[in-house]
């Protein structure tokens, strides 16, 4: 087996000042990154790759990679770090995290047999960036639960157990009307989408340690914008949290169009499977 085998970032079409950008940036396993091109016949289509150590993307090994977060966040900071730099002088469409070829020739079969779909993916993305948009259920300021000892403010002449259970409605009553802002926060953003922007993509909710901001996160989707009405799109999606309390919406980007690149191939072959 070959000690190295070729990562690949992202598809494109090579601009002027790529290159020369690309000598300025590390790349997974703090590799230089490199432009392979698919040669005649393929539109001038390209990949960007580096060279990575084969025995760490064998697929046993890649299993065990993908469960150490160290290694997985080094790994996906490197590959977003190039996608961002080639996104910032030409339409790019990004690959899947761990993408690898056995060399380069694999990566020019590939661009040459994806050749079509690769085009008319660039040519609908090309001047268009992708922008996230989550909404947040924000909980009450006061969430403090009375204890069966304890009497709220206005809950003079109850038993502990009626205020408590009073408390307790009154939260759920708060909450309900937070949720129904949030979903009427989220027809105005479907809205202001469909009127607006070239796609629209639905992600899971963000829970645990990826909700970093505080509330619940309800909505997390992405939209394809393009560049010319992407401040216009973002007023406006901020706009849409106007007259509802309790909700929060924050609109992140512009980002390289992960959420909208060709679907991916069903054959990726890892190194330690050559076909």
């Amino acid at each position: 087996m070959a000690e190295q085998v070729t990562y690949a970032y992202a598809v494109l079409r090579d601009a002027t000042g790529l290159a020369s950008a690309l000598t300025e940036v590390e790349g997974v396993a703090r590799a230089p990154v490199r432009l392979v091109t698919a040669g005649t016949g393929a539109e001038e289509l390209a990949a960007a790759v580096s060279p990575v150590p084969a025995p760490d993307f064998q697929e046993s090994a890649l299993r065990r990679h993908l469960e150490d977060l160290e290694w997985l966040e080094a790994v996906a900071r490197a590959h977003h770090t190039v996608i961002e730099v080639l996104a910032a002088h030409t339409t790019v469409l990004p690959l899947r995290l761990a993408t690898v070829y056995l060399d380069d020739e694999r990566v020019r079969a590939m661009l040459r047999q994806d050749a079509v779909v690769f085009s008319q993916a660039l040519d609908r993305l090309s001047g268009h960036l992708e922008w996230g948009v989550k909404i947040y259920v924000e909980a009450p300021s006061d969430t403090a639960v009375p204890d069966a000892a304890g009497v709220p403010d206005g809950a003079e002449g109850l038993s502990p157990g009626r205020a408590y259970l009073r408390t307790r409605r009154a939260q759920r009553h708060s909450m309900d009307e937070r949720y129904e802002a949030a979903r009427q926060a989220a027809e105005r953003v479907e809205a202001i989408g469909r009127a607006v922007a070239a796609g629209h993509a639905r992600h899971r909710v963000q829970q645990g340690e990826l909700a970093a901001s505080a509330g619940e996160n309800v909505v997390n989707d992405a939209y394809l914008v393009a560049r010319g009405t992407a401040e216009d799109f973002r007023k406006q999606i901020l706009d849409a949290a106007e007259g509802l309390s309790g909700i929060r919406i924050e609109v992140t980007g512009p980002w390289a169009p992960y959420s909208f690149a060709a679907p991916e191939r069903e054959e990726n072959p890892a190194p330690d499977r050559a076909p």
